[in-house]
């Protein structure tokens, strides 16, 4: 049966233990990408497991190794960090909105492979991709620097005493935001208001103060605010075990590639603090059981909380759709096949949307784990829904266990993972790149770590948009030709008279009419001598005309008008002719009779109608 649903089981040797080796390779990597996210380890353990299955039996690439990856993960961390402050910092409260971001998201991806956007994601600029790359490499190192040495904002007394005047600001607030929802609010009583905010006990003082304080925290600014106070409370236990696993993990490289080093740092790092019973910070508790589903993100859904982020949608599927397809490249140059990108753009718009129901991370193609799996034996999809598989039953059997690995630990993979993502080619070339493109892959890379990774990216794609076509623009400009006959006449024009070279003024148009070609247009128009009362246009080598063209020559032609020239067309091509005809160029300003389909014909006209003047 399964047989005929097209799945291939003459390798299955190679598929399972591809499959088992990227499931181990992705563990690690899930946990911490959900610590970093903000939903804790659980989110990016239930993104692995469903993305990884759906996205490998949907999808079109036979070898992919899906999950939550470092540029999806930063990318859904600010989205998820903007909804929790929607909600006054409430995670169980934003969760809902979070998700049906993140469920948007999948569902666009499976549209841009139903309308066939795949092939055509290629043409994203290099400076865009590099400077975003980069861009998430340091942000990560930046946002990991506090949990490395052990420090938490939400943990700090002291730190978290300042934020107390804060914490009873944001309670009133809420307080009286409350009041007017309810339509008690009165200027002229107040009892009401007042009688609430006398029932407010020191413990959610305390307690919003810790959500303010942890909060302060979060992302590359609030991390480097609180980098002070961090290297002040350096917690030296915590360091060590972030030390000794960044250690394992490029150390075991040295020694074998056949097991994952970053699984061997999880393992013996984690293993050595819990047997030997130190006090350490756990990672978040991951529930025991399989997943449960979100219904209360369809139940509770609130509208005003997501509007804002539906651009950060939009993104994030275009972000996963060129993450996975670049992986699919280096799947295809590896096994020397080739992937269908529309159809693996539809197999992760599934796996991020049924992930996004479970409540787990959204997440793309990654690279390493699919190298993983292709060079452990994988051949086919059955791998990577193997991956997925292995690691649901490590969820079911070993999540409590799990729960006791070191936040240290998630930590110092967490800056491995920030080292390796960098792009040090892109990098590396500055000095030799285009100034331009320079300027956008730091454009980029700025924006994307202080400011916001979604506009980031579209500033940088308007700007690399606009210097591509001023690019083109100044090389179709260059090998246009837009001179007048005594400068270089045509074969045709040898035998024009010479007595009416005065009178007749021939122009010729080579390449396209538009945008960047106008002002050449607009100048040579002003050199028409005061002598001419003809001018001929020639377009028979102009095929294309757009509308900054079209404008351009209706200004030229009322100007003619007006100065009582006569305007010939010799050799209009279809396109530019029917741009004439929709605004009606043709014939109000230039009549049919006056258009001619070569020059001859135009030639004995001006012979019967032009007299020598001058």
């Amino acid at each position: 049966m399964l047989k005929k649903l097209g799945f291939d089981f003459s390798h299955f040797r190679g598929d399972f233990f591809g499959g088992l080796t990227a499931g181990i390779v992705a563990l690690p990597l899930a946990l911490a990408f959900g610590v970093q996210s903000g939903l804790g380890p659980s989110a990016g353990l239930y993104g692995a497991i469903f993305i990884a299955f759906f996205a490998a039996l949907f999808g079109g690439t036979n070898t992919q190794i899906s999950g939550p990856t470092a540029p999806m993960t930063a990318l859904s961390t600010l989205i998820i960090a903007g909804i929790v402050a929607s909600f006054d910092g409430d995670v169980t409260k934003a969760l809902p909105s979070i998700l049906v971001v993140f469920l948007l998201a999948g569902l666009l991806q499976i549209l841009l492979g139903v309308i066939g956007i795949g092939k055509y994601i290629k043409y994203m600029p290099y400076p865009v991709v590099s400077g975003f790359m980069t861009a998430i490499g340091v942000i990560i190192l930046i946002t990991q620097i506090a949990p490395a040495v052990g420090y938490y904002p939400g943990d700090d007394s002291p730190y978290v005493e300042t934020f107390k005047p804060l914490a009873e600001e944001t309670i009133l607030e809420g307080i009286l935001l409350d009041e007017v929802d309810e339509d008690i609010l009165v200027l002229e009583d107040f009892e009401e208001t007042i009688k609430r905010a006398e029932q407010i006990t020191p413990a959610e003082i305390d307690d919003k103060s810790q959500k303010l304080a942890s909060d302060s925290g979060k992302g590359v600014i609030g991390s480097i605010k609180t980098l002070p106070n961090a290297l002040k409370n350096i917690k030296l236990l915590e360091l060590l075990l972030t030390l000794a696993t960044i250690f394992i993990i490029y150390g075991f490289k040295r020694i074998t590639t056949l097991i994952p080093s970053a699984l061997v740092a999880l393992l013996v790092v984690s293993g050595v603090a819990y047997f030997a019973g130190l006090d350490y910070y756990p990672i978040k508790e991951i529930p025991a059981g399989f997943p449960v589903p979100q219904w209360n993100m369809f139940t509770d859904l609130s509208f005003a909380s997501i509007s804002p982020y539906l651009l950060s949608a939009v993104i994030l599927s275009f972000l996963g759709a060129i993450d996975s397809l670049l992986t699919s490249i280096v799947a295809d140059n590896m096994t020397k096949t080739k992937h269908q990108p529309n159809k693996e753009l539809i197999g992760q718009g599934i796996g991020n949307s049924i992930a996004a129901f479970f409540g787990g991370l959204p997440g793309a193609g990654a690279t390493i784990r699919t190298v993983v799996n292709i060079n452990s034996g994988g051949k086919t999809r059955l791998s990577g829904m193997i991956a997925g598989l292995l690691l649901l039953t490590i969820l079911l059997l070993l999540g409590p266990v799990a729960s006791k690995i070191p936040a240290a630990v998630l930590a110092g993979i967490l800056i491995t993972v920030g080292i390796g993502v960098m792009d040090y080619k892109g990098l590396k070339a500055i000095p030799y790149m285009p100034s331009s493109e320079v300027a956008i892959l730091l454009i980029v890379l700025v924006l994307s770590t202080f400011w916001n990774l979604v506009y980031a990216v579209g500033i940088g794609l308007v700007i690399a948009a606009l210097i591509f076509m001023k690019m083109i623009g100044d090389l179709t400009v260059k090998k246009s030709d837009v001179k007048s006959v005594n400068e270089l006449p045509w074969a045709d024009e040898l035998d024009f008279p010479q007595n009416l070279k005065e009178e007749v003024f021939i122009k010729h148009i080579e390449g396209p009419l538009f945008f960047g070609s106008t002002n050449d247009l607009q100048a040579l128009a002003n050199q028409i001598p005061t002598t001419a009362s003809t001018a001929v246009i020639r377009m028979d080598k102009s095929d294309y005309m757009d509308q900054s063209g079209l404008f351009t020559l209706e200004d030229i032609l009322m100007d003619l008008s007006n100065k009582k020239i006569n305007v010939l067309f010799v050799g209009i091509p279809e396109q530019p002719k029917y741009m004439m005809e929709r605004i009606d160029l043709i014939p109000n300003l230039v009549p049919e009779e006056n258009i001619f389909d070569n020059f001859e014909d135009c030639l004995n006209w001006v012979k019967a109608n032009v007299k020598d003047v001058y």
